[in-house]
């Protein structure tokens, strides 16, 4: 009698379990395709302009240099574990867009059915994932270590990064960005945070972390704000009024042109 009650509570799990995925796969279905935000072919481009936030002096300087940056599909090639992807051609060049471009690196974009990874610099990100509906969540930075930017900034900002939560936020069916509008925007939130911001007590820790991206329907990733800095303060017993310094980056991007 008791083995019969484990059976059909087993039974009863895998059902639960089944409808589960069954009810997940038809939401899936009734979604828009992860295709239709990142429309890859060889030849396809995007312009953004860029903002890249950088610390000089040590640390003591706070500088925002201006660019023109233009994404190029430039062919399509496996990733590193095989799968078919796009190598995407990277070219930078003056915010006025009066001096030449110059490649300016390359990363790699596997487009999945359910879900958009992008692997640059050796860091794999999950950036969409269906179904695109508001509220939507995943954990976008499963892929990396637990402290991906370690190599280059001896920051914190970076700790536990793989665990953040991406969530689609918000829909607009009509965003003005760069002076143009585009249609059909998700809003992709993963972080926003700070510590000591703006720095107000020199002689404590100060922490900004943000995260947003957006991606525009038939036209791709259309706007990003990505920040990751930490004021260090100066060692115990320095002399007063002593500033300590700021470690990390800033990238703030929006489209400017595409084809």
């Amino acid at each position: 009698m008791r083995s019969d009650k484990l059976i059909i509570t087993l039974i009863a799990v895998v059902f639960l379990l089944s409808f589960s995925s069954c009810e997940r796969k038809i939401e899936e279905f009734n979604s828009e395709a992860i295709a239709d935000y990142s429309p890859l072919a060889v030849g396809k481009y995007i312009t953004y302009r860029l903002d890249s936030t950088v610390f000089t002096n040590f640390g003591r300087n706070e500088e925002v240099h201006k660019y023109q940056v233009k994404h190029v599909v430039d062919a399509q090639v496996p990733d590193g574990i095989g799968r078919p992807g796009f190598r995407i051609l990277r070219y930078l060049r003056d915010s006025a867009g009066t001096t030449p471009w110059v490649e300016n690196g390359t990363y790699f974009i596997t487009p999945l059915t359910d879900q958009l990874e992008v692997t640059e610099d050796n860091l794999r990100y999950i950036k969409l994932h269906l179904p695109l509906k508001i509220n939507t969540d995943w954990k976008g930075n499963r892929h990396l270590s637990d402290d991906p930017f370690a190599s280059l900034y001896s920051f914190s900002n970076d700790d536990g990064m793989n665990d953040w939560d991406y969530n689609l936020e918000k829909f607009d069916e009509g965003l003005s960005i760069g002076g143009q509008t585009v249609n059909d925007v998700y809003t992709v939130f993963q972080l926003d945070e700070s510590i000591n911001v703006p720095v107000t007590n020199l002689n404590l820790l100060g922490q900004r972390n943000l995260a947003v991206d957006k991606y525009a329907k038939n036209i791709g990733l259309v706007y990003r704000d990505f920040i990751m800095w930490e004021y260090q303060p100066p060692p115990p017993g320095s002399p007063p009024n002593t500033t300590g310094f700021k470690l990390g980056f800033g990238i703030k991007m929006w489209m400017i042109d595409h084809n």
